[in-house]
C-alpha cells in the first residue's frame, strides 16, 4: 500500500492557503503547501527526534531562500502586488492578476521542493 493522503483530502486541507492562509495576504499559499510536504515526508512524530526536527528546519529554510531568490518575498500581498485581505469584493482585475501570477508560485514552489526532497 503506497502512503499518502487521498486526492479530497489534500484538496480540503489546501484550501485555507490560498490568498496568504486564509486570504489574509500572508505567506504564500504555495509556499506554506510545499512546507507541509516537507513537514509530512521528514517531520518528527517524537518531540524527542532532534535529528528529524532539524533536518525539517533545514529543507524549509531552502525552500524559503530559493523561493525568495526567485520572487523577492513569500508575502502573498508582496507577490501579487496588492493587499487580498482589504477587499471584500474581488475584481475582475483582481482575479487576472492572481491567474497570471499564482500559478508562476505554485510551480516555482513545487519545483524547489520537487529539488530538494
Amino acid at each position: 500500500m503506497k502512503p499518502g493522503i487521498d486526492y479530497e483530502t489534500a484538496l480540503k486541507l489546501g484550501s485555507v492557503l490560498g490568498g496568504g492562509i486564509g486570504r489574509m495576504g500572508e505567506t504564500c499559499g504555495a509556499v506554506t503547501g510545499a512546507l507541509l510536504v516537507i513537514g509530512l515526508k521528514y517531520g518528527a512524530t517524537d518531540a524527542n527526534d532532534v535529528a528529524s526536527k532539524m533536518k525539517t528546519y533545514e529543507l524549509a529554510r531552502k525552500l524559503i531562500r530559493q523561493f525568495k531568490e526567485l520572487n523577492h518575498s513569500i508575502i502573498c500581498r508582496e507577490l501579487i502586488g496588492f493587499d487580498i485581505s482589504l477587499k471584500e469584493d474581488l475584481t475582475s482585475e483582481d482575479w487576472i492578476i492572481i491567474s497570471r501570477q499564482c500559478p508562476g508560485y505554485i510551480a516555482d514552489a513545487s519545483g524547489i521542493l520537487e529539488e530538494i526532497i
